[in-house]
């Protein structure tokens, strides 16, 4: 089958590019700009790449994905409609090839990408071929996705929507067999109206879980408490709760009366301890014993731009995360701080993403920055209307420059292009 990918770099569509690559489908792809590493990817993959979206420039397909950065009005998706060409999102075809596999769903608004990776390093390491497709890039696993011929596959199930014709979340395609749930919280404000429509959200998701499934969360999680009285049909395992507890200060997890040291698992912060813990706990429903899980992740060396370390320059070490919601600000400044207690540590956050550049948050932002020294803030929106916050790109550098030397760790958090401020800086400090 020859299909036709529109929005083809982003990181969920070239992971899907792949696995119908090795479905063996004939595969080609267009966006408006192709950029390192996914076009590196798609380029050793020989898939066809096509820059813009004219009319001109569509090839002939038997199938057209469409992805969610697509709208009415681009002239390939009028060409589509106006001759009822044959087209599905991403997230639908992607739940057609894994009808027939048992699949690994983890969700939540925190979290998603490191558990999934966690979560496939356990099967790969115990050189069990699962597939897997995750929205980052992970320092242990090569590749995004990967169709792999084991039963088992792994998917971050996101609670955005699929595209413009179809609101549904993402990951009600998956039919899942197994579901995390990290945490819930509102996100997304482009396209959900608070948090009781993200909550609707993961109701509709547990009710396609067969009852012969598992449902791994949070019970001291009050959203995923709401979500859980809407209804389950499932094996709900719930993590701090009765048989289950975690004791983040002693690294340990306890499961009836056995408990489990996590404290060889390299990665630092609370989070991370969840994350772990989340993962382990999925695993198992596949028959993962818990210790081989355990001592599989002793060599997960985590996903790039989550708390990673970009190098120590002038004597200042610099951070690199994709936090862009108040809590996971809170959870990156404190694993931080609780790493270098007695540090001068200095936060650097652009609001980048749509919830947050609304001012939506509110003080919510101002709580989760406690652990910093100094915080510097990008405000493309001018909401924060804060002394030591600016819109202008080159005026947060300038200032971020006068202040560095001053401070041992320097933390960037921004959903967006992080390069573009981390290298400036490296640069200024070399």
């Amino acid at each position: 089958m020859k299909i036709h990918i529109l929005g083809i770099c982003g990181t969920f569509m070239g992971g899907l590019a792949q696995i119908l690559k090795e479905s063996e489908h004939q595969v080609s792809g267009s966006d408006n700009q192709f950029y390192p590493p996914m076009s590196d990817h798609l380029d050793s993959l020989e898939i066809e790449l096509i820059e813009g979206y004219s009319l001109k420039m569509l090839p002939k397909a038997d199938l057209y994905v469409i992805g969610n950065a697509l709208s009415r009005g681009n002239e390939s998706v009028e060409y589509i409609l106006n001759n009822q060409l044959p087209f599905k999102s991403g997230p639908e075809i992607l739940g057609e090839i894994l009808k027939d596999r048992k699949v690994l769903a983890v969700s939540g608004t925190h979290g998603k990408t490191t558990t999934s990776y966690m979560l496939a390093h356990i099967f790969l390491s115990l050189n069990k071929n699962i597939g897997y497709l995750v929205g980052g890039v992970s320092n242990s696993i090569s590749g995004s996705a990967s169709l792999g011929s084991h039963e088992v596959f792994v998917i971050e199930a996101d609670e955005y929507d699929s595209a413009f014709f179809d609101k549904r979340s993402k990951f009600i395609h998956y039919s899942p067999s197994t579901v995390v749930i990290n945490n819930i919280e509102f996100d997304h404000a482009d396209i959900f109206n608070n948090l009781d429509d993200i909550k609707r959200q993961f109701n509709h998701l547990l009710k396609i879980v067969p009852s012969s499934g598992n449902i791994v969360c949070f019970y001291d999680d009050k959203n995923i408490k709401d979500v859980l009285r809407m209804g389950t049909w499932s094996n709900v395992i719930k993590i701090n709760h009765r048989d289950i507890k975690v004791d983040f200060s002693k690294k340990e997890l306890s499961i009836t009366n056995e408990k489990y040291s996590l404290a060889k698992l390299p990665l630092i912060g609370e989070h991370n301890f969840k994350n772990y813990i989340a993962a382990i706990l999925a695993a198992n429903t596949c028959g993962i014993e818990i210790r081989d899980a355990i001592e599989s992740l002793e060599s997960f060396n985590g996903v790039k731009r989550r708390l990673e370390f970009k190098g120590e320059y002038s004597g200042i070490k610099i951070y690199d995360d994709f936090a862009h919601h108040p809590t996971a600000i809170s959870y990156t400044a404190k694993a931080i701080r609780d790493k270098f207690k007695d540090k001068k540590i200095f936060g650097i956050i652009e609001l980048g993403s749509n919830t947050m550049s609304s001012g939506y948050h509110g003080q919510a932002i101002y709580s989760s920055i406690n652990n910093f020294d100094r915080v510097e803030w990008l405000d493309h929106n001018n909401v924060l209307e804060e002394e030591n916050s600016y819109q202008n790109h080159d005026d947060f550098l300038a200032a971020i420059k006068n202040a560095i030397r001053n401070y041992e760790v320097v933390v960037l958090m921004t959903n967006k292009d992080s390069n573009k401020i981390i290298q400036p800086l490296i640069d200024y400090l070399l």
